[in-house]
């Protein structure tokens, strides 16, 4: 039986994520970088430094000269494509492809790939969406984004949405084998034995190696900023207006390292934590994740939803019960706890459909599990028009991760967090199970010490299941000039929120750079 619908697969960032900028808002402080200069710039102003800031004013806006991306007329397809909520009726789109270079450390410079576009909107102004290597495609994202931000912002700009090299429509890499994708999901976060995962985890970096050859260390971040130049440049302008979500600002870092002089106005919805301490990582990821579950678990009592005035409870006791006797989601792939509870993590990032996930969570305990997989199925399953989302995430993750803990430190970890976090402390360290078999890092690393860029806008919610705020907040920190705003809310980026979206329209389109530590409420 196959199985559909949107996605969950999160893990922290160790790519050392920062845009560093000057300080231009008031509130906002940082200390001289400790982290190494850039490993590797296309520009030469890309530079460390310790003295003090100079002010660097936010770009002028610059309407498209001499663009060369070949558009055409994809509304149909892509609400095909979308998953729920659907964008209203009156947004049109356009999808176009652009050519890139792969890159990869053994052959610099060669390979082509392609780079697959979507256009939302009529503004006369690119602004370059990207959104989490594990998440729905940027293409994808964007039209969902273009229905949150406020119109006044569209008639400035249109949303470019790309999807990252490996994803979605550019060039998709499919080299994991589909019951292995099961078993890297399967693992029982509440204990047992690792090795089943660990075991799947050299089987999928085997058959990545096999598959992939030379091409399967490009696909990185550090490269894919290499692809958003391309872009920028197909659209004919000199500066890089962009927004990312979570993890996709990782892409955004290695822009600035590489190409300080294009960086434009530019949004990071949420930050990967750039501390290297994993324990606090992990516990802030498994704590914001334990919150949002309490926070659905109010909201359900609330509205009187299935599951009663227990949501928390009742999740708990459908994993007891998948323990006893997992039904099976067909293609070998047992509907276990782990399963389950990435399935239930990929419903709470978006509390939009809150409603539907405890409808799924109260299905899967009378037998039937097919709603609730269908929250996790974009990882499992593939096909021609929709490759699983786990390939080209796994490939990007493992590529940027520098870090590689012994089995048994990684152990030692999983029991100290189940301790402290039950339901989701396991889980959270599963993912570093994954990238131990795989090839070390050989991108270029994203300094914290770049000068001489203008401000960037950086948003972080309060209860963030993916991207939790303690993480991003410590990000911001490390800017010289982030004027961050912290949205009171809850679920996966800040974009829904009219207050953020507001500021984002400000800063986008007029200019004016928030107060840092502004408050939105929820």
């Amino acid at each position: 039986m196959e199985v559909r619908g949107p996605v969950l697969l999160r893990r922290h960032s160790l790519l050392l994520v920062a845009v560093l900028v000057p300080c231009l808002v008031a509130g906002c402080t940082a200390g001289p970088s400790k982290r190494p200069a850039v490993v590797e710039n296309d520009e030469h102003s890309a530079t460390s430094t310790t003295s003090a800031p100079q002010v660097v004013p936010l770009p002028a806006l610059t309407e498209p000269q001499s663009p060369s991306v070949d558009w055409s007329d994809c509304d149909e397809q892509t609400r095909g494509r979308i998953e729920p909520p659907a964008p209203p009726g009156t947004l049109k789109f356009s999808c176009a492809t652009v050519g890139s270079v792969l890159d990869s450390p053994d052959l610099p410079g060669r390979i082509q790939t392609h780079i697959a576009l979507l256009k939302a909107g009529s503004g006369p102004i690119p602004l370059v969406v990207l959104n989490d290597i594990e998440g729905e495609s940027g293409t994808l994202y964007a039209a969902h984004l273009a229905a949150l931000l406020p119109s006044a912002l569209l008639q400035r700009f249109s949303l470019i949405g790309m999807d990252r090299r490996g994803t979605g429509d550019s060039d998709p890499v499919g080299c994991v084998p589909g019951d292995v994708r099961g078993t890297l999901l399967s693992q029982d976060p509440a204990g047992g034995d690792q090795e089943a995962v660990l075991d799947a985890a050299r089987r999928a970096g085997q058959q990545c190696a096999i598959e992939l050859g030379s091409t399967q260390q490009a696909l990185d971040s550090w490269r894919t900023a290499g692809d958003l130049d391309q872009v920028r440049d197909e659209l004919g302008v000199p500066k890089l207006n962009a927004i990312a979500r979570g993890e996709a600002s990782d892409v955004l870092a290695a822009y600035a390292n590489r190409y300080p002089g294009r960086i434009g106005r530019v949004v990071l919805d949420g930050i990967p934590d750039p501390s290297s301490d994993e324990a606090t990582v992990l516990g802030d990821l498994a704590a914001a994740q334990q919150a949002t579950l309490d926070a659905f678990a109010a909201d359900c009592a609330a509205r009187g939803c299935p599951l009663g005035r227990d949501a928390a409870g009742a999740v708990t006791g459908l994993l007891d019960q998948l323990r006893v006797a997992p039904p099976s989601l067909g293609g070998g792939v047992p509907f276990t706890p782990g399963v389950a509870l990435n399935a239930i993590l990929a419903g709470l990032e978006n509390p939009a459909r809150w409603s539907e996930l405890a409808a799924a969570i109260q299905a899967a305990r009378t037998g039937n599990p097919t709603q609730l997989a269908a929250f996790v199925a974009p990882l499992i399953n593939t096909s021609q028009l929709t490759p699983s989302r786990l390939d080209g995430a796994l490939a990007t993750e493992c590529n940027d991760t520098a870090t590689r803990l012994p089995a048994n430190q990684l152990s030692a970890l999983t029991d100290t967090l189940r301790k402290r976090f039950p339901l989701f402390g396991g889980l959270a360290t599963q993912r570093l199970l994954w990238c131990l078999p795989w090839p070390g890092r050989t991108s270029g690393t994203s300094s914290l010490g770049v000068a001489g860029l203008p401000p960037v806008f950086v948003a972080s919610t309060k209860t963030d299941p993916v991207t939790p705020e303690a993480g991003t907040v410590r990000a911001a920190e490390q800017m010289s000039s982030a004027a961050r705003i912290s949205w009171q809310g809850i679920g996966h980026g800040a974009m829904s929120s009219p207050c953020v979206g507001e500021a984002v329209r400000g800063f986008l389109v007029d200019g004016k750079v928030p107060v840092d530590g502004t408050l939105c409420p929820a």
